[in-house]
């Protein structure tokens, strides 16, 4: 395997699987708590979680469960089931197919923002350990803030004995991820695979941009070699 300290490194939540998924799977757990405690019907709290999900009520799914059904639990409470539980998830063939392939020639690591007990549940049950070769639980490294802090990209780094002039991030936030990773001095490719979005900064710009994570081996390559004509998002 030739590296040559070459490495890629991933932002986690909608770059390597759809975030939303891990809120259904939150809110599957938050049916099943308030059908054993209230009686409620599960299917019925969750299409019920689900529509404030897909509506004006988003972000405040909760309330509005609690709401409907009259229930006496506390908001934090079931935040905390959310957080506590364990996802059902899975990351897609063609993911897996994209970091194989890459990791025979770059060194891989997660960056990832977030409660640590709550990513690394989400890393367990994609199974990303066996995928790459370190994962970055950025809170607990720096300021605490998380990306876009400099402290988890460079402890990124230096687990997997890289630098930022031969590592490239790939991430969907502009901010945490394309500008924390740009003023660490890492190229950076923003993926729009789950981010409907538009750019939100005139005065940055992603290296390159990918639909899909299928597309980053090639890109890597070109931007690794600086063939790449950089491009607007």
């Amino acid at each position: 395997m030739q590296r040559d300290g070459r490495a890629l490194l991933f932002d986690l939540d909608d770059t390597l699987y759809p975030q939303r998924r891990f809120i259904l799977s939150g809110f599957a757990a938050v049916s099943r708590h308030v059908a054993l405690r209230h009686s409620v019907d599960p299917h019925e709290a969750f299409a019920c979680l689900v529509r404030a999900y897909k509506g004006v009520e988003r972000g405040h799914e909760l309330d509005r469960l609690v709401a409907s059904f009259d229930l006496p639990e506390s908001i934090d409470g079931l935040v905390d089931i959310m957080r506590s539980h364990r996802p059902t998830l899975r990351i897609e063939w063609t993911m897996v197919d994209t970091l194989q392939q890459l990791r025979r020639s770059w060194a891989l690591a997660v960056v990832t923002n977030g409660v640590p007990s709550v990513q690394r549940a989400k890393v367990q049950a994609l199974g990303l350990d066996s995928l790459v070769d370190t994962v970055v639980y950025a809170s607990e490294h720096g300021t605490g803030a998380g990306k876009p802090d400099r402290a988890p990209f460079r402890e990124a780094l230096s687990r997997i004995g890289s630098r930022p002039s031969r590592a490239i991030f790939v991430g969907d936030n502009p901010e945490a991820d394309i500008a924390g990773a740009s003023l660490c001095g890492l190229r950076t490719i923003y993926t729009r695979q789950w981010r409907t979005q538009p750019w939100p900064f005139a005065h940055l710009r992603p290296d390159s941009v990918v639909r899909h994570i299928s597309e980053v081996p090639a890109v890597a390559s070109l931007l690794f070699t600086r063939k790449l004509v950089h491009h607007a998002a």
